[in-house]
């Protein structure tokens, strides 16, 4: 199957009315969509276990003493840059995994590479620049940190190929979208400690749980094409996933708190995430691929809801 190139130079799944297609010159549109520019929820769910790991180090270094404002703001910008640069990376090498995929699915038939805008040669100098920034955030860090970093490529490589054997490759994207809640901590501290453990694995669930509602958009390609996923697993039952999954996400979240000392302000943030999840499983229909799609967005309302707790804690200990 071909597909001619689209005249309007936009993907199907992303606004139109993002700043890529106001602000780039319409020759730079096909990398911003590799790299998924104009659609900033995915960096962002990124971003929020690397920011949530650096409010809990900051968190504990203040109990310790040892707090420092200059290096937390400049950790937080380093994962910042970190994020954009390598959700970007992922996305790219994901797209050129699956480009024959691509090519059979409604919502991703439009991207760049199985429209035929990017060529398979420049979507591959493209994640070398973008794995080069990534390089560069890393290198700003500890050896600890540089190694740890290094261990999570093993997971992003088997990532795109986890839809192919298993039904829960959304437990593989856990596992590399959730390494910052390891890595913010060991930036500050040069270990990884219980709290990191328990952070680590409540941003898993969390990644489980809101990608599985964002895998309900393509569940029927999904079955055209033998793609596998937990939306197709969990089926009917996934309200009650859901429920089991950021519940557990939450229990975790409590023990890491607890494990560095977090003050109340940080539980009550907690509070509030929790009734933004229950909201999150009330109102789902999983057979309404834009309310999917919101819902799932909303989760990055989630992870700023956490670090600014996280943050508001640190403030009443200081």
């Amino acid at each position: 199957m071909t597909n001619a190139p689209d005249d309007t130079g936009r993907v199907a799944d992303a606004p139109s009315d993002n700043w890529v297609y106001n602000v780039l010159p319409r020759a730079a549109w096909p990398y911003a969509q590799l790299a998924r520019w104009d659609r900033p929820i995915g960096w962002q769910l990124l971003m929020w276990p690397c920011f949530w790991s650096v409010g809990l180090a900051a968190n504990r270094d203040v109990a310790d003493g040892h707090f420092s404002l200059g290096w937390v703001l400049f950790y937080l910008f380093l994962f910042f840059v970190g994020s954009v640069a390598m959700r970007g990376a992922g996305c790219t090498y994901n797209d050129l995994v699956d480009h024959d995929i691509d090519m059979e699915v409604a919502r991703t038939r439009s991207r760049p590479l199985p429209s035929g805008r990017v060529s398979r040669t420049e979507a591959k100098l493209f994640l070398g620049a973008q794995a080069l920034v990534g390089l560069w955030v890393l290198l700003q860090f500890n050896l600890f940190s540089i190694g740890l970093g290094i261990l999570s490529l093993a997971v992003v490589a088997i990532y795109p190929f986890a839809k192919r054997f298993t039904d829960w490759p959304q437990f593989f994207l856990g596992l590399a979208f959730s390494w910052g809640a390891l890595m913010g901590w060991s930036a500050l501290f040069s270990e990884v400690s219980w709290a990191s453990f328990f952070l680590y694995v409540a941003a898993v669930l969390w990644t489980i749980g809101y990608d599985t509602i964002y895998a309900h958009q393509d569940k029927e390609d999904d079955a055209l094409v033998g793609v596998r996923s937990t939306a197709r697993l969990f089926a009917e039952n996934t309200k009650a996933w859901l429920i089991g999954l950021y519940g557990l996400a939450l229990l975790f979240l409590i023990f890491s708190f607890a494990a560095a000392g977090v003050g109340v302000l940080g539980y009550l943030g907690l509070g509030v995430a929790a009734i933004m999840f229950a909201w999150q499983i009330l109102i789902l229909e999983i057979d309404n691929p834009d309310h999917c799609l919101r819902l799932f967005k909303s989760n990055g309302r989630v992870g700023a809801v956490i670090f600014v707790a996280l943050m508001a804690s640190l403030a009443s200990l200081a």
